[in-house]
């Protein structure tokens, strides 16, 4: 058994926090760090970095919202004697372009790959759990989902297999190294259409809407968000508008030696737990 230390940046988000409870469970020591956890980890403050490196292996990243830290982190993570980074990224980060979305990624992944150590990228298209635990929630509850999506579909990847390849990158002997992975869920699946499953198993009256993208940037920006995290979010759509990471790829099935788990599967855990129960 591998009983190396690793590492989990953002312990608390969807990834962090299934990645720790794996690693538990086959019996790996992990420090789990997080601006919210008892092990305080802030990309902003780079002097308490070191102690969080101290005596580490492995590293599972989740890059923080602006580009050019895991640069500095790479370098004193190396210089700590950790082993192995593995890092989450976007779906096709390397054909973005100059568009705004994802620049922290691809500053994040310039940054994992020049550094002087064993690494992994792991490029994940839209979470299922999008659907359940973060944007697309709250808009669900209140039964309408409107966004500037049409009729490309998206290949919606489980949080849970995202987790699964991340254990196997940071534990698996040099099976993972110096790998870019592209992770995608079984099949591309339209956003009406994972919204008619969403209702159909919640037994709710849900709709989908297409909007433009001006649209919905006004319509973040008047829920509180910044215009330019707005702008960033639309640039998504622009990109996934476009088709190029529309398909789906079979790289779960090489690093997990099984079929990634499907959207209808999701829906399925998520509406038994009630995440899409009406407000009372």
């Amino acid at each position: 058994m591998n009983t190396h230390t690793c590492l989990v940046v953002g312990a608390t988000g969807r990834t962090g926090r299934r990645v720790a409870a794996l690693l538990r469970l086959r019996g790996i020591p992990v420090r789990a760090a997080s601006r919210s956890s008892q092990v305080h980890f802030d990309w902003s403050q780079p002097a308490g970095w070191d102690a969080v490196l101290h005596g580490i292996y492995a590293a599972y990243v989740v890059p923080p919202p602006v580009p050019g830290p895991v640069h500095a982190f790479a370098a004193r993570a190396a210089a700590a004697g950790v082993r192995r980074l593995v890092l989450l990224s976007g779906r096709g980060a390397d054909g973005w372009g100059g568009s705004m979305f994802g620049r922290n990624m691809v500053s994040a992944e310039e940054a994992v790959r020049g550094a002087p150590l064993e690494w992994t990228v792991l490029r994940a298209s839209n979470f299922a759990q999008n659907f359940g635990e973060d944007v697309f929630h709250a808009p669900l509850l209140a039964g309408e989902l409107a966004l500037p999506a049409g009729d490309v579909p998206e290949p919606f990847v489980d949080v849970e297999d995202i987790a699964d390849a991340a254990v196997a990158a940071l534990t698996e002997r040099d099976r993972h190294v110096r790998q870019v992975y592209e992770l995608s869920g079984p099949r591309p699946v339209r956003f009406a259409e994972a919204v008619e499953l969403i209702a159909r198993a919640s037994g709710r009256t849900l709709t989908y809407r297409q909007i433009t993208c001006d649209a919905y940037v006004a319509e973040l920006v008047g829920q509180g968000v910044s215009r330019h995290e707005a702008d960033e979010v639309a640039e998504m759509f622009a990109l996934m508008a476009g088709g190029s990471v529309s398909e789906t790829t079979g790289d779960l099935t090489t690093v997990l030696e099984r079929a990634p788990r499907t959207l209808e599967e999701y829906v399925v855990r998520a509406a038994a737990a009630g995440v899409w129960n009406a407000p009372q």
